[in-house]
């Protein structure tokens, strides 16, 4: 059985790779809010062990070994989020910081009981894929909201949970799962982004709209050609 700490190594290294294709030693000290010389120690181990392969200058990589054990995690860590959202009613601000605790100590057996007993769900309370018993996961859906037009309309479907401060300043916006929005303007130089959320107007950061995830609405004339063709 791996320690905490490794689990932890392995689980924002493939986060990092997943946002930024690539985990360098600082982005990981960064990350895990430890200092670099304590990383380099964990990576040598980590490759001895053939979790990661490093390349000075290149960053660090998981090896499939190390892809298994990071999405293991991120499968107990997602089910026990909705786990807890769902049956004791914890708000999607508060869930996350008790799934990374108890991600490491459920037993297989729970997690799998969760997993039934939920009625196999594909989607944590934040939108984001539970991966599959075998490995397998789902791609992300939509695109960020910081990178759709103006003009362009869908819905939430998936908000980062790493911040709980802004889990609960979306909730404030009244911003959840599954909520519309329309893009009314992108200020330049990242400036703002209006929103249009039913008969409400909103204005967001791009680093809140970096954040958030939505699933845009295919225009009615692509619609159109589609149905005739």
């Amino acid at each position: 059985m791996l320690s905490r700490s490794i689990e932890d190594y392995i689980k924002a290294i493939y986060a990092l790779e997943i946002e930024v294709q690539k985990a360098t030693t600082k982005q990981i000290a960064q990350r895990l809010g430890i200092k670099m010389a304590s990383v380099t120690g964990m990576i040598k181990h980590l490759a001895s062990e053939s979790y990661v392969t490093h390349t000075p200058y290149y960053g660090v990589h998981l090896t499939d070994r190390g892809k298994a054990v990071a999405l293991d995690l991120i499968r107990r860590h997602r089910l026990i989020e909705l786990f807890l959202a769902r049956t004791l009613g914890l708000p999607w601000d508060e869930v996350h910081n008790d799934a990374e605790v108890l991600e490491h100590v459920v037993s297989d057996r729970l997690v799998e009981r969760i997993y039934e007993f939920l009625g196999f769900p594909q989607f944590d309370p934040h939108g984001s894929p539970i991966p599959g018993r075998d490995g397998s996961i789902a791609p992300q859906r939509g695109i960020r909201l910081d990178e759709m037009t103006a003009g362009q309309h869908g819905t939430i479907v998936e908000v980062s949970d790493r911040d709980p401060e802004f889990l609960r300043y979306l909730t404030g916006l009244k911003l959840n799962i599954g909520t519309e929005v329309l893009v009314r303007e992108l200020a330049p130089f990242n400036g703002p982004i209006t929103l249009a959320v039913g008969s409400r107007t909103i204005a967001i950061g791009h680093e809140a709209g970096a954040r958030i995830r939505v699933g845009v609405d295919e225009p009615t004339s692509s619609k159109r050609k589609r149905k005739h063709a």
